[in-house]
């Protein structure tokens, strides 16, 4: 795993996205095929985070790839409101038991599994490994490529219908961007592998069964708005910062430059 991860960061990137698609996925089915969901799909998803996070600490790269405390303050991020928001729109279409509490408890902890997975997989190593050739195309791929990796749904025995399906891929777009705009911003994964990991879990207490496809539509947009005018603010935010050390750089420069010259 070192070798590849030293040859080529990208390919170890995609190599891990392919490999976690393809296990969760393969633990969904086979879940559903013992009849007691998530049964498979949980403990493939421990293995895989703990063979994930033994790498990085193996090699020091926990605070490469953000597994530490956030740097920015909580007032400019807004104090996280407009993520408490998203944190409920599971809950949207009311609530409900959708398990027996075996598989309740299975759910939650996978979720928090694929928190973990996705945000250091699709943040943190894909996210990273293409930021040295252009930041706004690393940004673009990540949001797009952890979007389009949920259509994955429609093919792993889930039991996901076309429409939910899609309209998932739009806001997972759309809050992918908003996750990679945290984490620059705050330099850390931590609270985007909390904040995933809590939204998912909650899904497992949506009541969808009584969500008409307009309703449906209806929460897909209004989630979608809000982890894009989030990530828009925080996007903004980092371009200021930018500017200001920018300014704060030249500034020294030219006082240096100053002095040397009052010497000679």
């Amino acid at each position: 795993m070192k070798k590849l991860y030293d040859k080529s960061k990208i390919w170890f990137a995609v190599a891990w996205i392919i490999a976690y698609c393809v296990l969760m996925s393969l633990g969904d089915s086979i879940s559903s095929i013992i009849g007691v969901e998530k049964s498979i799909t949980l403990p493939i998803g421990v293995v895989l985070s703990i063979v994930l996070m033994a790498f990085l600490r193996k090699n020091g790269l926990f605070e490469e790839y953000g597994i530490c405390p956030s740097r920015a303050s909580m007032r400019s991020m807004l104090y996280y409101v407009p993520v408490l928001v998203m944190m409920t729109t599971n809950l949207w279409y009311g609530v409900t038991v959708n398990y027996g509490a075996l598989e309740t408890v299975l759910y939650i902890l996978s979720m928090l599994c694929v928190g973990l997975l996705e945000e250091v997989i699709f943040r943190g190593l894909l996210f990273e490994a293409m930021r040295p050739d252009g930041f706004k195309t690393a940004v673009i791929v990540s949001s797009l490529t952890f979007g389009i990796g949920h259509i994955v749904n429609l093919i792993n025995g889930s039991g996901a219908e076309l429409v939910p399906n899609l309209l998932q891929v739009v806001y997972a777009t759309s809050a992918g961007f908003m996750f990679v705009m945290i984490y620059c911003k705050t330099k850390s994964l931590v609270g985007c592998i909390v904040i995933h990991g809590v939204f998912n879990s909650l899904s497992v207490f949506a009541d969808e069964n009584g969500a008409s496809t307009g309703m449906r539509v209806l929460f897909c947009l209004i989630l979608a708005l809000i982890t894009a005018a989030y990530g828009a603010y925080l996007a903004l935010s980092l371009a200021k910062e930018r500017e200001m050390n920018k300014t704060n750089e030249k500034a020294g420069r030219n006082d240096e430059a100053d002095r040397t010259r009052a010497l000679s």
